[in-house]
């Protein structure tokens, strides 16, 4: 887990022997050890409460996202692409509702000119 040898863990246990002293080592080992089986009862719960949350199949899901997202993508810019265009038709098409006068109107009834 740690990628520790037999060097690292004889120079930890030397250390710990001139700190601790001979008297109270036994009780460091063990209240370390216990501590270290408490951490990895905890990391196995949390794992296993994780893998119960989120099966695997849903991270496949997730996965497979993306791609379905890169269609939308591609549908928005065909998209786009059709808009400008039509906007481009749209802007070379003459303004056929003009009368000579300039006049956009188009309530004229009676064919005289606007008050």
């Amino acid at each position: 887990m740690f990628d520790i040898g037999f060097w690292e863990l004889a120079l930890i246990s030397v250390v710990a022997l001139l700190v601790v002293g001979p008297e109270r080592l036994p009780g460091l080992v063990r209240t370390t050890s216990g501590w270290v089986r408490k951490l990895r009862g905890f990391v196995s719960s949390v794992k296993n409460d994780l893998e119960n949350e989120f099966p695997a199949d849903d991270f496949d899901d997730l996965q497979e996202k993306p791609e379905a997202l890169n269609d939308v993508y591609e549908m928005i810019d065909e998209t786009r692409e059709a808009f400008s265009e039509a906007s481009r038709e749209l802007a070379d098409v003459p303004n056929t509702n003009t009368d000579t006068n300039g006049d956009t109107s188009t309530d004229k009834k009676d064919g005289s000119a606007p008050a």
